[in-house]
């Protein structure tokens, strides 16, 4: 951490409550989280829905941190003065400011500024986790790589990310979600990123935005503090994202396709899947190289050529980049067998358009029989029903062996109308009343994709199919090293 007390004055122009021990000190860390406190560290109390750190100044103060934030509004005068008191006997700086969020976030971005390490940040409906670790990998040539992790992609998990961040790494990969309009906007004044990716403009949270126009909108407010010289890496072939980002950017912009995709004629890179046979795994020919993939899929062929795209702007050519292995959090691409049946573990989240490519990839199983579990996909709004029908249509038009539907409501009732004729189908509230009739249908060489939001807790089947099915899980097949022979 290179952040004295004294540029803080300086970010908010003025002094603090307390008296400065030494104003030229170095402060240790900056930290919301009053449990990891460590002495001559900034101490930011947030307040959330069942939490107020503003409950730990005192505490903070006497674990030796060398100044805290303080929101006036949020402590009784009379505690205040105890708190401004304690702060200038321990000779603590205290400042008092409108919002503690906001200013964390402005401490981010100081810390940021004075990062020489590139900052990459990911968007966009869906698949922004995966490409985040796929960028991550693809640039581990240049040395230790900073990432989000977990679902820090947030106002709070985006500053976090930030501030861990320190010399030795050598790149910064951050992811940026949203739950409405401006929040990337304010994710990428704090991050300042040289290079933005957008993996796509879906239907993820449209109940909240209304429209895949103001879906792309908020997309594209990751350029709000994109280096004027940055780029911007984008899927070819989407107008509606093409619009949406030329309204507010008219800096670089590099377009990825692959070869069949609609959109290849728009691109500036092309590659080319290479499936000789048809089945699993696929190779992505790229620049005279050939890459396997290192996650299954054509999603997941684009997602890569997002990450290559970063990479060769940050300087790494796609034949010396070596071996790409990625490791994903749990319900993402994760393959598992039970009792001979290979589960595609895809629980974590679930938006219409990732639905559509997982069950694209149950089908290119290479043998046995394929069934899934697909449960309700959250914030969709009045679109809800629409999209629920179109899922279970691409179930039936892939000629599925078997569905079970775990949903409730006109999203359940819909898509049971939609998937009438295939072979095997149930409708059931919850993901253990699941565990019956898979247990009646599955058998050795099947598979089964697992896909539903993450509100429906459809990892909860996985234990008790394991046990239905008289066998425990074998080896979890999250990554594969790849690379250019």
């Amino acid at each position: 951490m290179q952040i004295r007390l004294s540029q803080i004055e300086v970010l908010w122009g003025c002094p603090a409550s307390g008296a400065l021990a030494d104003p030229g000190a170095l402060l240790s860390a900056i930290s919301s989280d009053s449990r990891q406190l460590t002495p001559g560290s900034l101490f930011v109390p947030l307040v959330g829905e069942h939490f107020d750190g503003h409950r730990f100044l005192g505490a903070a103060i006497e674990a030796g941190v060398a100044a805290l934030l303080a929101d006036p509004t949020r402590l009784p005068a009379a505690e205040l003065a105890a708190i401004t008191t304690q702060a200038q006997q321990h000779r603590c700086a205290l400042w008092l400011v409108d919002d503690t969020l906001v200013a964390y976030q402005q401490l981010a971005r100081l810390w940021r500024q004075q990062l020489t390490a590139p900052v990459v940040a990911v968007t966009g409906s869906a698949g922004k986790t995966t490409t985040r670790e796929l960028i991550r990998a693809v640039l581990r040539p240049l040395g230790p790589v900073e990432a989000s992790s977990g679902n820090n992609n947030n106002d709070i998990g985006v500053p976090l990310t930030l501030l861990g961040t320190h010399g030795e790494h050598r790149a910064l990969v951050v992811e940026m979600g949203m739950r409405g309009l401006g929040e990337i906007e304010r994710l990428s004044r704090c991050a300042l990123p040289d290079v933005a990716v957008i993996t796509n403009i879906g239907t993820a949270h449209i109940g909240r935005l209304g429209s895949r126009e103001a879906i792309a909108q908020a997309k594209c407010e990751i350029t709000a503090g994109l280096n004027s010289d940055g780029l911007v890496v984008i899927p070819a072939g989407d107008p509606l994202l093409d619009r949406a980002l030329a309204r507010v950017w008219a800096g670089r912009v590099v377009r990825i396709a692959l070869a069949d995709d609609p959109g290849s004629a728009q691109a500036d890179w092309v590659g080319v899947l290479n499936a000789a046979d048809g089945t699993l795994p696929l190779d992505l020919l790229l620049d005279g190289q050939r890459l396997p993939l290192p996650l299954e899929g054509r999603h997941h062929a684009r997602n890569l050529m997002l990450a290559l795209a970063v990479a060769r702007e940050l300087g790494l050519a796609v034949g010396s980049l070596g071996p790409i292995s990625v490791d994903l959090p749990g319900g993402r691409s994760r393959r598992l067998q039970i009792a001979g049946v290979t589960v595609l573990d895809e629980t974590y989240n679930a938006s219409p358009e990732a639905v559509l490519a997982s069950l694209e990839l149950l089908q290119r199983h290479p043998s046995g029989r394929r069934f899934a579990v697909l449960g309700t996909m959250l914030e969709l709004g009045e679109h809800s029903v629409a999209l629920h029908h179109q899922v279970a249509q691409k179930a039936v038009d892939l000629d599925l062996d078997g569905l079970v539907i775990v949903a409730t409501g006109a999203e359940g009732d819909t898509m049971l109308a939609a998937a009438t004729g295939l072979r095997q189908l149930v409708r059931v509230d919850s993901p253990s009343d699941a565990v019956a009739p898979l247990s009646n249908w599955l058998q050795p060489g099947d598979a089964l994709l697992l896909k539903a939001s993450r509100g429906v807790a459809l990892e909860r089947l996985l234990p008790l199919l394991e046990l239905e099915l008289g066998q425990g899980a074998g080896p979890t097949q999250q990554s594969r090293q790849v690379g250019a022979p």
